[in-house]
């Protein structure tokens, strides 16, 4: 069954439906989309992760990484001021 064909089927049956039913069936291709949505952004990472393990970088340490978040708070409230 063609795009086309599926599409029709499917606004077809959408027009038989009460309006509570139509609210279910958009909550649902929402929730499909962002499942969608989650599933791209995770490959994303995935492939981002894979490409930083690549590098063969040391670990940065706990002291570094407060280093960085007191750099950041720095320059926000430099921004705001």
């Amino acid at each position: 069954m063609s795009m086309t064909a599926i599409e029709s089927a499917l606004i077809e049956k959408l027009q038989k439906l009460p309006p509570q039913r139509l609210a279910e069936v958009r909550d649902f291709v929402e929730f499909l989309a962002a499942r969608e949505e989650r599933a791209a952004a995770s490959a994303r990472l995935g492939e981002a992760l894979t490409k930083l393990d690549a590098l063969g970088l040391p670990p940065i340490s706990d002291e570094e990484i407060e280093a960085e978040i007191q750099a950041a708070r720095q320059d926000r409230a430099a921004r705001r001021a």
